[in-house]
């Protein structure tokens, strides 16, 4: 068997299929509408809102954490353009983004950026003593998406307004310098968050420039935690003659996290079982 006659490297289903989304880009993009649904059906009540909202004081209450989280998958119910806008750059930039990172590490980075620009506003709210603030709305962690597309294809060519060619650093520099001038001009008319957005962005860089990533970090510390817990499997003896199955067992699991999480996650030993394999199947097709 042929290292794309595998299941998942299968294209053959023919027809209307009706099915999930299988990017985690678009899983967003609908699980973020699915939300705004709820939202404006509770409108009258606001209990979605404002349970899932974040509020700078939100860790007198601990069992609130999760609002760092929750309050980027709400937006504003008073005007269609706040989801428009965060869904069409989410999915404008975060399709190849998802393709360089991977799924897996692409949904870390994103949900790391809500929580970082989540806590950079919390800080400056609370330092301006802005106590009965609330934030909501996917825009920290666009806008980090937008910044990290920016960083790895500085040279490709977008339109600002749908009319203005320009290359991506240059669109990064403005959104940048428009979110820092919104954050000092302090005018108290603007119900825009612009520390957040630069929270993303800073969390951006770091991440191209450091590879720093809280998410992966809180990801690799429960797999290891779940790894220990775990019972240890019975011991099996492969017999000489199983060992063509064995090896295809770990091709499939290779590739399958190729598929996951991008060709960038894979150890040595793993690629030097893949090139071993590619021989091996070359050799029995010759």
């Amino acid at each position: 068997m042929g290292l794309y006659d595998r299941d998942y490297e299968r294209n053959t289903q023919v027809g209307l299929q009706l099915s999930a989304p299988q990017s985690v880009t678009m899983r967003i993009v609908a699980l973020t509408g699915c939300v705004y649904l709820l939202q404006v059906m509770t409108e009258q009540s606001g209990w979605v809102t404002n349970t899932l909202a974040l509020r700078p004081l939100w860790y007198q209450e601990p069992w609130k954490f999760f609002q760092l989280l929750s309050y980027g998958f709400l937006h504003s119910t008073q005007t269609f353009e706040h989801i428009l806008l965060n869904m069409y750059g989410l999915w404008l930039f975060g399709r190849d983004i998802e393709r360089k990172l991977g799924r897996k590490e692409f949904l870390t980075f994103y949900l790391s950026a809500i929580v970082i620009a989540g806590l950079v506003w919390n800080l400056a709210t609370i330092a301006e003593k802005g106590f009965l603030a609330q934030l909501i709305g996917a825009s920290g962690g666009v806008v980090a998406i937008t910044i990290l597309y920016a960083l790895y294809f500085p040279h490709r060519t977008i339109l600002f307004m749908f009319v203005f060619p320009m290359p991506m650093w240059v669109l990064g520099c403005i959104i940048v310098l428009m979110d820092a001038f919104g954050a000092t001009a302090r005018t108290g008319t603007s119900n825009v968050a612009f520390v957040a957005h630069l929270g993303g962005a800073v969390f951006a860089l770091a991440y191209y420039k450091l590879g720093w990533s809280p998410g992966r970090w809180l990801v690799g510390r429960l797999s290891g935690v779940s790894s220990r817990i775990k019972l240890q499997p019975k011991l099996r003896i492969h017999e000489p003659d199983e060992r063509g199955t064995a090896t295809d067992q770990q091709v499939d699991e290779i590739l399958q996290k190729i598929q996951e999480q991008g060709q960038a996650s894979l150890t040595r030993r793993e690629r030097r079982i893949l090139e071993k394999a590619s021989k091996e199947y070359q050799h029995k097709r010759s």
